[in-house]
């Protein structure tokens, strides 16, 4: 017995040790020098983009192509193995031929997937860490290959969305991404004083060494006074902010101006009713 390990060790073992272990190179080699090729890359491709754009595109397609490579390799020696022990591969990939063939046809829907995840990768629709909406499902992405995106939602809920069923994406992060607020005040306020002091404290709030990094327009855009509301009149304010710094964004501003107009005496409108009870006077008769 142990002459017959032997002898296989020295006439097929080291060949399939060797064969394993040039494709474990093979893979690490990829692992290292990939990540480091596209960012080369992309530091020419996506010049004057911001750099958490060229990261989230670094990972998605170092990802992509580690994933690939991995099942690759890994195939390719599976089949160089098996020939090294014997077994004849001509037949295994005739059949193989044969399968694939009768998958596809089968198959139209993965195709179908496939060929729409290579345009979402081409096209730089989305990368891993933008925030999305596909019709009624927004979350961040968490992964992507080319048959499927994974999105996670605020309540931590995961979807799976097949890229062949996706019509239309909105990507909310990329490049920049915008702060909008409706702030409403009471009908009595002074509008113009009002648009005024949320200038103002916008501007303060850009030139804050915690939040200046995260706000592009240093002066936001008061677009218009937006409604006449039951309650109160609305204006709309708007600005552009760094890619998924909307929300913190926004959430900081509502925080400050609720404390302006605290210290200013302006009224923050809540749903109210005012109750008329109309002419109490009562008329004596003209004939007595």
């Amino acid at each position: 017995m142990g002459d017959i390990i032997l002898s296989w060790l020295s006439e097929t073992g080291w060949k399939i040790f060797l064969i394993l272990m040039i494709a474990a190179v093979v893979y690490l080699m990829i692992n290292h020098l990939v990540p480091l090729t596209i960012r080369r890359a992309l530091i020419q491709q996506m010049k004057g983009k911001p750099e958490i754009e060229r990261g989230k595109r670094t990972d998605t397609l170092v990802r992509l192509i580690r994933s690939v490579s991995a099942i690759g390799i890994g195939i390719i020696t599976v089949l160089i193995v098996l020939q090294q022990a014997g077994v004849d591969i001509t037949a295994a990939i005739a059949g193989l031929g044969i399968v694939g063939i009768a998958v596809g046809f089968g198959a139209q829907y993965l195709v179908r997937d496939l060929i729409a995840g290579f345009f979402v990768l081409l096209e730089n629709q989305y990368n891993v860490g933008d925030v999305i909406r596909v019709g009624d499902i927004a979350g961040t992405v968490e992964e992507i290959s080319l048959r499927r995106t994974i999105l996670s939602d605020l309540d931590g809920a995961r979807h799976i969305i097949p890229h062949g069923e996706v019509r239309i994406v909105s990507n909310l992060t990329q490049d920049q991404s915008r702060a909008h607020l409706n702030i409403s005040v009471a009908y009595k306020e002074d509008l113009d004083r009002v648009m005024l002091l949320m200038r103002k404290t916008w501007e303060e709030m850009a030139q804050d060494s915690e939040w200046s990094s995260s706000i592009l327009s240093k002066t936001p855009w008061l677009l218009r006074v937006d409604e006449f509301g039951d309650s109160g009149i609305t204006i709309k304010i708007v600005g552009d902010t760094q890619p998924i710094k909307q929300w913190d964004v926004m959430g900081e501003f509502r925080r400050r101006i609720k404390k302006v107009f605290d210290q200013e005496g302006i009224e923050i409108p809540w749903p109210h009713l005012k109750v008329y009870l109309g002419d109490t006077e009562v008329k004596e008769p003209l004939n007595k």
